[in-house]
């Protein structure tokens, strides 16, 4: 008897990976999924019951479906994607410190001079009363020396 492929390892794996790499390509960009990623941890718990699915199939009925070896290793590799994926979300997300003196919503900012776009000293208090001003702050990262 020829032994079939065992496609629900291969699905399992490609889902997992999907999981962990559409985060923020897509999923980021709405609310919904970018404050808690939820749509990230069905994938990943889908693609890991696919793959355990798969390896026990594999070693339950090896005559056949093959994947005992790759089997092995997707699922030493899906569990080390997942932990890490959780490890990111879960605790070190959690060590992220937060901004206790940034203005809350709603609270009026502070008055501050800052230089426009044409070079000006331009003060915040001088479109009181006059125009409606839109606050946008960059985090420039800045690595090496």
């Amino acid at each position: 008897m020829k032994r079939r492929w065992n496609f629900s390892l291969w699905t399992g794996f490609l889902i997992v990976l999907a999981g962990l790499g559409s985060y923020i390509p897509f999923f980021a960009l709405f609310p919904v999924t970018r404050d808690f990623p939820w749509a990230n941890l069905l994938l990943l718990a889908i693609g890991g019951v696919l793959v355990c699915v798969g390896l026990t199939r594999a070693f339950k009925q090896p005559e056949v479906y093959r994947g005992r070896i790759f089997g092995s290793i997707l699922v030493v590799l899906s569990i080390a994607a997942i932990g890490l994926f959780g490890y990111g979300l879960f605790y070190e997300a959690r060590q992220i410190p937060s901004a206790t003196a940034a203005p809350r919503v709603g609270e009026k900012a502070p008055d501050f001079t800052l230089p426009s776009t044409a070079g000006q000293k331009v003060k915040l208090s001088d479109f009181k009363g006059k125009k409606n001003v839109v606050l946008a702050f960059y985090v420039l990262a800045f690595t090496g020396g």
